[in-house]
């Protein structure tokens, strides 16, 4: 397992937290918490083999959040230098200050073991900074190549993005912490024109908590997907339109992780349930006074978040409030048991919740940004001797397979939604009978987890995920997993996405 990053270990972390946390206790804070942060991130792309752009960027600065007669105050800087430090603990105790006059609710946390010196690296083998761009280039010219020379194809997108983020963490209550995720993104896309029809297929590799080593075979295997992208994107230019209607779905883990992100994931977060976060999705139908009662879906639908799931987006050692990474149930037998909470919102409903303690979602993108309630990596689980893929689909006489992710729309309640995918498999009597065009899937959430009739076994379990969930004003944006096996719904309507257009 590779180590800390040496020359963020020589940044002058310790030193810089001292001054400000004993600034903002002299100024009278009860409570401060310092970050020492540094993102750094590449992208590089191409188009049809050939090199369009690459960038890199580095973003290292200083924060301190503190609680000053029960209100919240933040501030940060990009100086490194105690003269900083000092500065943004006095800018964040006059913030608090001017907004006690606003705050109704004064702020509380949940308890939180203290965690001394700790140090947490996330789970990879190559560092893809360390990579030369050359090298970069050379294999997404390579993967670009094997898709341009095959027939069918007329031009190919290529792209991927690599970051490694750094985060020293300390608060007054003696939890100090030193964390390094690395996480890779790669996009292959090929595109097809025929006569007046135009599609794409795309990889349907996820996004990973790995490094390099994902681009060159280590948990996806590009030789097999590369040779198969240009068959399937023929098959589809050439396939049947739909005819809309009730279908049986199998959806395989490429797909369905988006739903569940938009579905539950979005859903669950705390802050969104109870109307205190509306932006970039709206706020949840899943409110707490339903809690233990709300029958999300069938009673197969078990869904966790997960802070430590290896290789996931979204996984930690400690989040940015202190508290350990944990795993927990948000879904138990198809009933709401719980939710994504920081430790503001733990404490302030630890009755209802029935625990008082923090389930670690909180996170900053940035050291510009203050810790926000963030998504966990939200994961249906698999059964444990349940069914493969294609036992999924022996079980079907009229349906749809559905593979990877494409488009999608779902109301500010999380509720009403509809989504497209890659690949549509036509299903006749328990077998794959070829591909169908401008398929969209569309119900409510509760009717759609409601029609769940089995989840297949662990061999089925892809962990999938993005790099850009967005939440909060100001902006941040966040990576994060969602783990699901191949899952079996029954009766769900299909709308036929050309003729919903008018066209």
């Amino acid at each position: 397992m590779p180590a800390v990053d040496e020359s963020f270990i020589a940044l002058p972390r310790r030193e810089l937290a001292d001054a400000a946390l004993q600034r903002a206790k002299d100024l009278g804070a009860e409570y401060a918490e310092f970050r020492l942060e540094r993102v750094r991130s590449e992208w590089i792309s191409l188009r049809d083999g050939v090199l369009q752009g690459a960038a890199d960027f580095s973003d290292t600065g200083i924060t301190l959040r503190v609680i000053h007669r029960g209100t919240w105050g933040f501030a940060a800087g990009v100086a490194l230098t105690k003269d900083q430090a000092v500065r943004i603990a006095e800018e964040a105790v006059n913030v608090a200050l001017v907004s006690r006059a606003i705050n109704t609710e004064p702020v509380e946390l949940a308890d939180e073991p203290v965690y001394e010196d700790a140090v947490w690296v996330s789970s990879y083998e190559i560092d893809p900074l360390a990579v030369p761009v050359a090298d970069k280039v050379e294999l997404l010219t390579d993967y670009s190549r094997r898709l341009l020379d095959a027939d069918g194809v007329d031009h190919v997108d290529a792209r991927v993005a690599s970051i490694v983020e750094n985060k020293y963490y300390t608060n007054s209550e003696g939890t100090s912490t030193t964390q390094q995720r690395v996480r890779v993104g790669p996009s292959l896309e090929a595109f097809a024109v025929d006569g007046g029809r135009f599609d794409s297929m795309a990889s349907c590799a996820p996004p990973a908590g790995r490094g390099w080593e994902y681009l060159t075979g280590t948990g996806w295997n590009w030789d097999d997907e590369l040779a198969r992208i240009p068959g399937w994107l023929t098959d589809k230019v050439a396939a049947p339109s739909v005819e809309a209607g009730t279908y049986d779905l199998v959806i395989d883990p490429t797909n369905l992780w988006l739903t569940i992100h938009e579905s539950v994931g979005h859903a669950t977060e705390l802050d969104r349930a109870l109307g205190y976060e509306a932006n970039y999705a709206g706020t949840s139908f899943a409110t707490i006074d339903k809690l233990g009662t709300l029958q999300y879906g069938s009673p197969v639908m078990h869904v966790t978040g997960d802070r430590t799931a290896e290789h996931g987006l979204s996984t930690v050692g400690y989040d940015d409030e202190g508290v350990a990474g944990q795993q927990w149930d948000l879904v138990k037998d198809g009933v709401l048991v719980g939710y994504q909470i920081d430790r503001r919102m733990a404490k302030l409903n630890e009755q209802v919740l029935g625990t008082s303690r923090s389930n670690g979602c909180a996170y900053a993108d940035s050291p510009g940004h203050i810790p926000i309630q963030r998504m966990a990596n939200v994961s249906l689980q698999p059964a444990a001797d349940g069914p493969s893929t294609e036992e999924l689909i022996s079980r079907v006489g009229n349906g749809i397979y559905i593979v990877g992710d494409r488009s999608w729309s779902i109301d500010m309640q999380r509720y009403n939604f509809q989504f497209t995918g890659q690949r549509f498999f036509k299903i006749t009597d328990g077998r794959l009978d070829g591909q169908l065009r401008d398929v969209a899937y569309q119900s409510t959430t509760t009717e759609f987890w409601g029609s769940l009739e089995a989840v297949g076994g662990p061999d089925t379990y892809l962990l999938a995920g993005a790099l850009n969930c967005g939440k909060a004003q100001p902006g941040q944006v966040a990576a994060v997993s969602h783990g699901c096996p191949s899952a079996l719904f029954r009766a769900v309507r299909i709308l036929n996405t050309t003729q919903e257009g008018g066209k």
